[in-house]
């Protein structure tokens, strides 16, 4: 059962039993439905939030949250579980918490308070803009400005690839500010949809449906209590945010992979051919012995991850090699799903299709595979460097 690892020496007592509540939670609330993409995605942010279960994407216990920090291995498990059911329930919470999570780590007090409760109580919708068209994994590219003007800042660019763009009621947007070249000129803000000057310049579609849009900038002004953290230090606190939802990434894959495990499965035991069934052949049996070993390695690597991260340790490296192995073995182990469905597998709207598309996207948003490689060899070659010189 895809619960067999909750008994894993990673997880505390609260980890497992509020998994246990999600699942059953999510058994009865969550499932794949057609209708409008917008609306579809606001109601699943408002059940989360009345359930209780956004608590977990905020820290701060005044401010909404289940703990005084975000509980990285909770992340996980939410992720992966609401994924097994449907990829955009694990969108809805997950963007929740990387759209607020500059806030839970480098906000004021003033800032939490009126964003945080909100955000937990599924009342308010987040987005993290970072990316641009020509500085997406480099992020130290954007051209995004803010200047200072009088008691405030005015931004001016663009954003694109925004998860929840043209339905989050606020965005947290990292903009050039100068103080120095590169990845140390760049600050963070606080915008407010109804913002004067923030405009949803396009409504885009991709593979796998969630609100995504590109958002323009023209003389967008923002009190200066709008700012989150120091001047300058944008790139930091975006990196601090990726390091801990890039983990849960992996997380969203593994679930996906469980999911097209089940349906394998499935299908393995009761799909009629040459006077048995499909499992009766050798060829099924060693597609499936290297799927669920492709699963439970994957999934050691990521709660490897989140428990480092738990444990106040750096995780740049091990989020990277979680991130990359689970996105990449959960396009196998799906791949595999389509192929034992046949015809069916490629329907528009069966399940290991869904999931074939949902994959594809995660294996680019957060850091394509190309960037965790380079990210995983930096950190090595580091290491040994510093080996060298010590």
């Amino acid at each position: 059962m895809s619960e067999d690892h909750w008994d894993w020496p990673f997880f505390e007592d609260e980890h497992r039993k509020m998994a246990a509540g999600l699942h059953d939670w999510a058994a009865e609330h969550v499932d794949h439905e057609t209708g409008d993409l917008d609306d579809r995605c606001r109601q699943l942010v408002r059940d989360l939030g009345d359930a209780g279960w956004l608590r977990y994407t905020v820290a701060g216990t005044e401010f909404g949250g289940i703990n005084d920090q975000i509980d990285t291995r909770a992340i996980c498990l939410a992720r992966e579980i609401l994924g097994e059911r449907d990829a955009l329930a694990d969108f809805a919470f997950a963007m929740q918490g990387l759209g607020s999570g500059a806030i839970s780590l480098a906000g004021t007090d003033e800032q939490k308070r009126h964003y945080l409760p909100r955000v937990a109580a599924g009342t308010a919708i987040a987005a993290f803009a970072l990316s641009e068209t020509y500085a997406g994994s480099d992020v130290a590219a954007m051209s995004c400005a803010a200047r200072a003007d009088g008691d405030g800042f005015v931004i001016d660019g663009e954003k694109t690839w925004i998860s929840n763009g043209g339905i989050a009621d606020f965005y947290v947007v990292f903009a050039r500010t100068g103080e120095a070249e590169g990845a140390r000129g760049i600050s963070t803000f606080i915008v407010d949809a109804d913002t004067p000057g923030l405009h949803i310049a396009e409504r885009i579609d991709v593979i796998a449906p969630h609100p995504l849009a590109r958002l323009r900038f023209d003389g967008c002004r923002v009190p200066a209590s709008r700012r989150l953290g120091d001047a300058g230090a944008g790139f930091t606190i975006a990196m601090r945010t990726l390091d801990i939802f890039r983990t849960s990434v992996a997380a969203a894959a593994v679930g996906f992979a469980r999911r097209a495990m089940a349906e394998a499965l499935t299908r393995a035991t009761s799909r009629r051919m040459f006077g048995g069934v499909l499992a009766d052949f050798q060829l099924t049996r060693a597609e499936l012995a290297q799927m669920a070993t492709t699963i439970d390695s994957t999934a050691l690597l990521t709660y490897r991850a989140a428990w480092q991260r738990d444990q106040g340790r750096r995780v740049t490296r091990e989020a990277a090699m979680a991130k990359m192995a689970a996105t990449e073995g959960a396009q196998q182990v799906i791949d595999a799903a389509v192929q034992m469905w046949g015809a069916l597998g490629v329907v528009r709207e069966q399940p290991v299709e869904r999931l074939y598309r949902d994959i594809r996207a995660l294996r680019i948003y957060e850091g394509a595979t190309e960037v965790q490689q380079l990210i995983i060899a930096r950190e090595l070659l580091r290491g040994a460097t510093a080996d060298v010189t010590s």
